[in-house]
C-alpha cells in the first residue's frame, strides 16, 4: 500500500483560474516516477472540503480521494483549491484532472463530463432561511422570493430548471464570492429569503458562525456524488481505476466511518 506525506498548502495561481490554494508539491509527487492527477475541489465548504487551522485542505470528499491514492500504485493524488465557478473550467483547459467537491450527477454535467460509475456521497437538498419565518417550506414557496445562488452547482441548476416551468420565477441571487458562508450570513441579514443547499454543509458553516438560520421542511431532493473527470483517453483509464476502489472502500466501510467522522451519519449511496 502506498504511502505519501501531504504538505502545508500554499498560495499559488491557476493560470487564470484564480487564486487557489495547492496540497501535495509536484516535485515531491513527481520524484515518486508516479503520474500526477491534479483535483480541484474547494476551501470553503466544510465539511467537505475546506482549508483547517493549519492552512491545509481536509475534509470528507478529500479524505475519500486520499483513501483512493492510497490503494491506487502509478498515480499521485495532488489538491488545489479552486473556486467553484472556475473548477469546470480548470478541468475543460486541463489545468486539474478530476474534481471531489460533492458534485451531483445531473444529465447535464454527464454529458459533457466523465463521472465515476460509484457514487461516494448520498446528499440531499435542502431550503435554509432566517429562524423563526413560517412562510417558507417547499420550492414553490421560493416563487418570486431572493434565493442566494452559486452560478453552476447542481443546487442551483435545481432552480433553474424549475423557473422553467414556474409560474412565477425564483429571484435567484448569484454570489460574487461563491462563498456559502457569506450567503448565509445575507439570509441572516434579510438581503436574501433562503438559501438551498446541502443540510450537512449549512449545518457545519451555521455551527461555525453562529448564525441565526435554520432549516426549514423536507428535502426537496437527493443526489448522489462522484469524482469528476475529463472526458478522453486519460479520464477513462482513471475511472477504470478508481471505480472498483471506491466499490472497495464502500464494502470494507470506509466510506462509512469517513462519512461518520465529517457528517456524524452515513450518507453513503446503495
Amino acid at each position: 500500500m502506498k504511502r505519501k506525506s501531504y504538505i502545508t498548502l500554499s498560495l499559488v495561481l491557476l493560470l487564470g483560474a484564480g487564486s487557489v490554494l495547492s496540497g501535495c508539491s509536484s516535485k515531491e509527487a513527481g520524484a515518486t516516477g508516479e503520474q500526477v492527477i491534479t483535483v480541484g475541489t474547494q476551501n470553503d465548504y466544510p465539511p467537505f472540503a475546506f482549508a483547517d487551522e493549519n492552512n491545509e485542505l481536509t475534509g470528507y470528499d478529500v479524505e475519500v480521494v486520499k483513501a483512493v491514492d492510497e490503494k491506487l500504485d502509478g498515480y499521485t493524488f495532488e489538491f488545489t483549491a479552486v473556486p467553484w465557478d472556475s473548477m469546470f473550467l480548470a478541468l475543460e483547459s486541463n489545468k486539474i484532472q478530476a474534481i471531489a467537491d460533492q458534485v451531483a450527477k445531473t444529465p447535464e454535467r454527464q454529458g459533457k463530463y466523465l463521472f465515476t460509475d460509484e457514487s461516494y456521497f448520498a446528499a440531499e437538498t435542502v431550503i435554509a432561511v432566517k429562524t423563526g419565518r413560517e412562510d417558507i417550506q417547499t420550492i414553490e414557496d421560493l416563487e418570486g422570493k431572493k434565493i442566494g445562488a452559486l452560478a453552476g452547482d447542481s443546487y442551483t441548476l435545481l432552480l433553474e430548471e424549475y423557473n422553467k416551468k414556474a409560474a412565477k420565477p425564483i429571484d435567484l441571487k448569484y454570489s460574487e464570492s461563491g462563498n456559502p458562508s457569506e450567503i448565509l450570513q445575507d439570509v441572516q441579514n434579510g438581503r436574501i429569503d433562503a438559501y438551498v443547499n446541502d443540510p450537512i454543509m449549512i449545518d457545519a458553516v451555521l455551527e461555525k458562525n453562529d448564525l441565526d438560520v435554520e432549516i426549514v421542511g423536507q428535502p426537496l431532493v437527493n443526489d448522489d456524488m462522484g469524482i469528476v473527470l475529463k472526458k478522453g483517453e486519460q479520464g477513462e483509464e482513471l475511472k477504470a481505476l478508481i471505480d472498483p476502489i471506491l466499490e472497495e472502500l464502500k464494502q470494507d466501510g470506509t466510506l462509512a466511518e469517513l462519512s461518520k467522522k465529517w457528517t456524524g451519519g452515513e450518507y453513503i449511496p446503495e
